[in-house]
């Protein structure tokens, strides 16, 4: 373990990475003694609230994170270091961000839960932003100079103030993944969704499968059912993703698909005073499809090299796919994170599909608007071909790999409005399928 004392005794010298938690209230100036090699900094869950003059002193740092601080107004000096690439202030308590302040090499910049108001119009100089985590805002617009930030792949936006999405918006040609609900200009639920309630009480929690941003899903037995289920507690907090009673409602009005985890009822925590979903217990021969993007991918998710995938088993999996996301948005959902990472496969390549922190409902009768949202997410589902491609057991191209390379394409339009629609897609993959 890393600590403060080690540093200033030297035994941290050389050293390329540093993380440092020790409830500080000013920056250890000792750092600068890994100025020639630290290239990796991490003072996140400290009380920190502001950075020395000199902090460009760091000319190697390329990932700075400091989130759980207590800054108000975004660090101008991290501008002066040339080569920072990942920058993270998740729940701090900046109001402003100074023009000169945005690194124009960043590519990927995390503000989650913060109290920002205007974006600088710098932030149009970032040509190789990717990722842009903005949700948990005071945002009620966007600057017309982020649209020249055509590498940005992924965008949230959710839980802010923003009355309406910019028209350019919907032409930014790798924009693949988008969360804008929690916004006035995102659709609520309808009307209450009918769903079971199911008494907390009547819940007998076990263990704990798996934690995300928006909560905890455990395993728990029901009184009087043999069948064990899954239950998601929502931890209530907004989250990189948005609000979490967003992602409750987005789940249910999802409705059924043989693809989607299928949703047994709802439930009040009223211990802990968190909602919670109740679900089928995903079979346990089912395993994830991807991991989530590295520091180093950004926005792609990261697989094992030594799995490989035959043909019956891609066609499988991009067909449920293609069929849940047309599902979804004739619903008026985007999804807004499908990535191989929020799906489970089996060794046939049968595929259950969830997770809907980012999901936005939107108003299909907004014709022009939802052509372009399901647009964006299309961009996503090429690249989730690219990704099976990649894992496809045969090196040589063949007539299917060749086949979803040019769907792949046509999912990767650069004229977005000449992307297919998901249904369209489900033709395609039709027509590939009888051949295997």
């Amino acid at each position: 373990m890393q600590t403060l004392t080690g540093l200033k005794c030297g035994e941290l010298k050389g050293c390329t990475s540093l993380k440092l938690s020790e409830g500080l209230t000013d920056f250890p100036i000792e750092i600068f003694t890994l100025a020639e090699t630290l290239e990796y900094l991490d003072l996140s869950d400290n009380k920190l609230s502001e950075l020395p003059e000199d902090f460009g002193k760091l000319k190697k740092l390329k990932v700075f994170f400091c989130s759980n601080n207590d800054f108000t107004t975004y660090p101008q000096v991290l501008a002066d270091c040339p080569l920072l690439d990942i920058v993270g202030f998740k729940a701090n308590r900046i109001e402003y961000i100074p023009n000169a302040a945005i690194g124009a090499n960043l590519r990927w910049l995390i503000l989650t839960n913060n109290q920002v108001s205007v974006l600088p119009t710098s932030i149009g100089k970032c040509l190789r932003m990717e990722k842009l985590m903005l949700a948990g805002n005071r945002l009620t617009a966007l600057p017309d100079e982020l649209q020249y930030c055509k590498s940005l792949a992924l965008l949230r936006l959710s839980a802010n103030e923003i009355e309406a999405v910019p028209e350019w918006l919907f032409t930014m040609p790798k924009l693949s993944w988008l969360a804008i609900s929690g916004n006035p200009c995102s659709r609520n639920s309808i009307a209450e969704i009918e769903a079971p309630v199911i008494a907390y009480e009547s819940l007998q929690i076990k263990d704990r499968l798996g934690e995300g941003a928006s909560g905890t899903i455990y395993r728990a037995s029901r009184d009087g059912i043999l069948q064990d289920v899954a239950v998601k507690v929502f931890k209530g907090d907004v989250t990189s993703d948005g609000y979490p009673e967003d992602e409750m409602s987005s789940s249910l009005e999802a409705g059924e698909h043989d693809t989607l985890v299928k949703i047994l009822g709802k439930t009040d925590n009223l211990i802990e005073s968190k909602t919670g979903l109740v679900m089928e217990l995903i079979p346990k021969h089912y395993v994830n499809l991807g991991n989530p993007p590295s520091l180093k991918t950004c926005t792609r998710d990261v697989f094992d090299p030594n799995i490989k995938y035959s043909a019956k088993q891609i066609i499988n999996i991009l067909t449920s796919i293609s069929s849940v996301a047309n599902h979804l948005h004739e619903r008026g959902i985007m999804h807004g994170d499908l990535y191989a990472h929020n799906m489970l496969i089996d060794d046939e390549g049968n595929t259950l599909f969830g997770d809907f922190g980012a999901a936005t409902m939107y108003d299909r009768d907004q014709l022009t608007d939802a052509y372009a949202l399901e647009r964006i997410e299309v961009s996503a589902f090429g690249y989730l071909i690219d990704d099976l491609l990649s894992l496809y057991q045969i090196s040589t191209s063949d007539n299917f790999s060749l086949a979803l390379t040019f769907l792949k394409e046509l999912c990767h339009s650069t004229n977005t409005k000449s992307r297919p629609s998901f249904a369209e897609i489900e033709s395609i993959l039709a027509e590939v399928k009888p051949a295997l």
